[in-house]
């Protein structure tokens, strides 16, 4: 059974579909990637996976679960999935091990010698175990969105939806953050994730789908999508972007 299943979304803005009978299924442990021009689409899936907006036809089911029911409990269904956007949105007056913990303790009620522990184990993990007492300010932006990923994993959620985590960061940085995305996936979390890091989905992704605006045209491997994808609108988003490496 699938983890995740998305079945005919449409979600519209001031009389603009901006998704358009999205149909998307996701299984334990993959890893799926949107991508797609900006305004395809892409943020505004995620967001409704995440019910950060309401859909407006269509459902989604969640281990089973349909979560787009009316009277279902947001806040639930959003302690099984971590999000990260593009800003770190990490709280500025608190340290590194207060943004991380402050989720596990007053939201899933962990102890805070547990939920401190557990901390320590993701910062050590993911090279920041000496960050615990800092506050954001004091981190590079790597740094903090580093620090931003670990506190949506410090829930233990079985779903992660990543929003283009590296676009707000200085090239230098870029291949930090998608160290902890490769080792996450390595270790077994089912993710979704937007990207314009083509290279990297290609590496990473399990399944790749191509959003255009608001349809998810096209989906498969990463070796089908990026070597002979079947749609001319795919073909000719990946020129775009990847020129003549491009299809």
């Amino acid at each position: 059974m699938s983890l995740l299943t998305v079945e005919g979304v449409w979600k519209n803005y001031r009389g603009h579909s901006v998704l358009r009978g999205v149909d998307l299924s996701v299984g334990a442990h993959e890893v799926v990637c949107l991508i797609g021009a900006s305004g395809s689409g892409k943020s505004t899936l995620l967001r409704c996976v995440n019910l950060l907006e309401t859909v407006d036809d269509g459902t989604i089911h969640l281990e089973g679960e349909e979560i787009t029911a009316v009277r279902v409990d947001v806040d639930e269904v959003r302690r099984r999935m971590g999000i990260v956007f593009q800003a770190f949105n990490l709280f500025p007056h608190m340290t590194v091990l207060d943004n991380i913990t402050l989720a596990p303790r007053r939201v899933h009620g962990v102890g805070r010698e547990r939920a401190e522990h557990h901390a320590r184990e993701l910062l050590a993990r993911f090279g920041l175990a000496d960050k615990a007492g800092s506050y954001p300010d004091q981190l590079s932006g790597g740094q903090q969105q580093r620090v931003a990923i670990i506190r949506a994993m410090a829930t233990r959620p079985r779903l992660m939806l990543l929003d283009e985590v590296t676009s707000a960061l200085d090239p230098a940085l870029v291949r930090e953050v998608l160290g902890i995305i490769r080792e996450l996936r390595e270790g077994g979390m089912t993710m979704i994730l937007t990207t314009h890091e083509m290279g990297f989905c290609r590496e990473i992704a399990d399944t790749v789908c191509f959003l255009d605006d608001g349809v998810l045209l096209e989906r498969g491997t990463p070796e089908q999508i990026f070597t002979d994808p079947r749609e001319p609108r795919t073909r000719a988003f990946l020129r775009s972007v990847l020129g003549d490496r491009g299809p």
